[in-house]
């Protein structure tokens, strides 16, 4: 018998989660030893003497993972009016210690460690949440996209705390799929401890919670259901939906949403535990430093400058670097903007393939790096935080207008943005 067309593809597509867990270690691999060479090259950063891991490792640790280090070490401190180790959230640098002292390595090693496990965990469940909800070819893309992202190095070994939060983001919204609300919102209350974007992962959880009463009581009605669900209440299982009719389902109307509010029960509610995470951290901060949000205070200290008003709310340091040639800055931050600005116009499409929650997490996890940044600086890896957007993407990459060559030179484009930014990274520059 011939195979249908399409057919290899959506056996690929079945397994897609464990070829995209291949793909991030070929992808790991390829970008360690660029980093290993760049870093051999450059030699080890300065203040950075007390690391003895294996190079490959080493050569990630920098930027703001010596912080990270510091706390797993020693514990958080707080100076008014200088910059503190308490701007890190907690849930990383814990798990970091822990896995330190369980392993009996050094907190440089397992940092590293941390990031790749939990980001190889990220990526499988990002495959099987994109699997069940576009047409086969655009789910490889969008597996793609999320490898070959240029601020995606941050998952190939940095001592940053961008994986694990990605993987509690991913997991507590995977759990509610399957009605597993207690359990989604105690994972959602690690990722609100785990990074200020946190608060995302309650508001999506929250909406997306009362959109499946909406589709379920659609579904009952033979209505039908939103793009991205399967009938019934068992979860994501069922396998690729149909595009073209997802399509045409299209989100519920958002008088539906509002009404469906008025059915959320006890179990439902449960997914405000996810809120847990950012109050035990602000207790902990008000109880030992005397200001539960010193983690925003912090922000303005000298060196950062990040606090709010109106100069950080107009972006005025980014527009005076673009105005005044200063060149260093911009070529760090103009891609970091465009990078929000992209995802920014892709919000409409997740608003029509996914649907409402997945809209508010988006939203959220944007809005808070963009508005509280002054030169858009760290929003290239907070954009990988909204993963929905890369899904977006890869369904306008993949649109039946779209040349077919389109996806691959896009990603091929992404792929020497990736090793540039592992190459300036290893050097010791602020990518993001």
């Amino acid at each position: 018998m011939t195979q249908p067309p399409g057919g290899r593809l959506d056996v690929v597509v079945r397994r897609l989660p464990l070829y995209a867990l291949g793909a991030f270690v070929l992808v790991a691999v390829l970008t360690s030893v660029i980093a290993t060479v760049t870093y051999h090259t450059v030699g080890p950063t300065p203040g950075h003497d007390y690391l003895n891991g294996p190079s490959w490792l080493d050569a990630w640790f920098q930027g703001d993972s010596g912080w990270y280090y510091r706390i797993a070490e020693d514990g958080y401190f707080y100076i008014p009016g200088q910059q503190s180790s308490i701007a890190f959230f907690p849930s990383y640098p814990l798990l970091v210690r822990g896995v330190a002292t369980v392993l009996a390595m050094d907190a440089s090693t397992a940092a590293g460690l941390v990031t790749v496990v939990c980001a190889a965990g990220f990526v499988m469940l990002f495959a099987d949440w994109v699997r069940t909800r576009v047409a086969p070819r655009t789910a490889v893309v969008a597996v793609a996209l999320l490898l070959l992202y240029p601020y995606s190095f941050f998952l190939y070994g940095s001592g940053y705390g961008d994986a694990s939060f990605l993987l509690t983001v991913l997991g507590s919204f995977a759990l509610l799929e399957r009605r597993h609300y207690v359990l989604a919102g105690l994972v959602g209350a690690l990722a609100t401890a785990g990074r200020p974007v946190g608060i995302a992962v309650a508001v999506g959880l929250v909406v997306r919670a009362v959109e499946l009463i909406a589709q379920d009581r659609a579904a009952r009605r033979d209505v039908g259901v939103l793009v991205g669900t399967t009938v019934g209440a068992g979860g994501s299982d069922a396998g690729p939906v149909d595009p073209p009719a997802a399509e045409r389902a299209g989100p519920v109307a958002f008088r539906e949403l509002v009404h469906a509010v008025r059915f959320v029960r006890w179990r439902q509610a449960a997914l405000l535990l996810s809120g847990a995470g950012l109050l035990a951290w602000m207790v902990y901060l008000a109880v030992r430093f005397g200001d539960p949000v010193a983690f925003a205070t912090v922000q303005g200290a000298p060196g950062w400058n990040q606090d709010g008003g109106p100069r950080t709310w107009f972006k005025v340091p980014f527009f005076g670097a673009l105005y005044y040639g200063l060149w260093d800055d911009v070529v760090l931050v103009v891609p970091q903007a465009l990078a929000a600005l992209a995802a920014v116009l892709l919000l409409r499409t997740v608003w029509r393939r996914f649907g409402w929650g997945y809209l508010a997490y988006t939203v959220v996890s944007l809005a808070i790096p963009i508005i509280g940044t002054k030169d858009f600086m760290g929003s290239g890896r907070y954009v990988l935080a909204a993963y929905p957007v890369l899904a977006a993407a890869a369904i306008v990459l993949t649109g039946d207008r779209r040349p077919r060559w389109l996806a691959p030179v896009v990603l091929a484009v992404l792929f020497i943005g990736l090793c540039t930014a592992t190459v300036a990274f290893v050097n010791g520059v602020e990518v993001s």
